[in-house]
């Protein structure tokens, strides 16, 4: 019998978006199952482009800038763009794989998507702005699964 992990992605930001690919990916290179509940902010990881994710400098004071920002400056137009230019370039350098790439590896491996259905009808989005490979389903279907894993993230 195979371990199971379970986590519910729930923010849509590039800081966000790396923790459930990459433990999703890793734990079923390991050989567990694994299923990724995206709900509300969390459904931006399954659009198919990935390119307007964005990470915002503002209230994220963990975030590591060149220099120290007040928080007035972390709220000019532009900033938002800068951060995630700043850090897409550190990841590039660090030869951290790109969201798409991570994405691309779990479905590889067969991690299974599933996007709240509550959210998507609340946010009246339209499916065809999803993967494909995506299912849709409620809380009840994915604790259906997460009630018997051995590991249950919530990020």
């Amino acid at each position: 019998m195979s371990k199971k992990m379970a986590i519910i992605a729930t923010k849509g930001t590039l800081d966000m978006a790396y923790p459930p690919f990459i433990l999703a990916s890793t734990a079923a290179a390991l050989g567990y199952e694994v299923q990724v509940f995206f709900t509300f902010y969390g459904l931006q990881l399954l659009r198919k482009d990935l390119s307007s994710v964005m990470i915002s400098p503002l209230a994220n004071p963990a975030m590591p800038m060149p220099i120290p920002m007040p928080v007035m400056v972390q709220m000019l137009p532009g900033m938002e763009s800068m951060a995630t230019m700043m850090m897409k370039q550190k990841l590039k350098k660090h030869g951290v794989a790109s969201l798409q790439e991570l994405r691309d590896l779990c479905l590889e491996a067969e991690v299974k998507f599933i996007a709240c259905q509550m959210t998507v009808d609340l946010f009246e989005f339209d499916k065809s702005e999803f993967i494909e490979q995506c299912e849709y389903g409620g809380a009840a279907m994915f604790l259906g699964f997460a009630g018997d894993t051995d590991i249950c993230l919530f990020i």
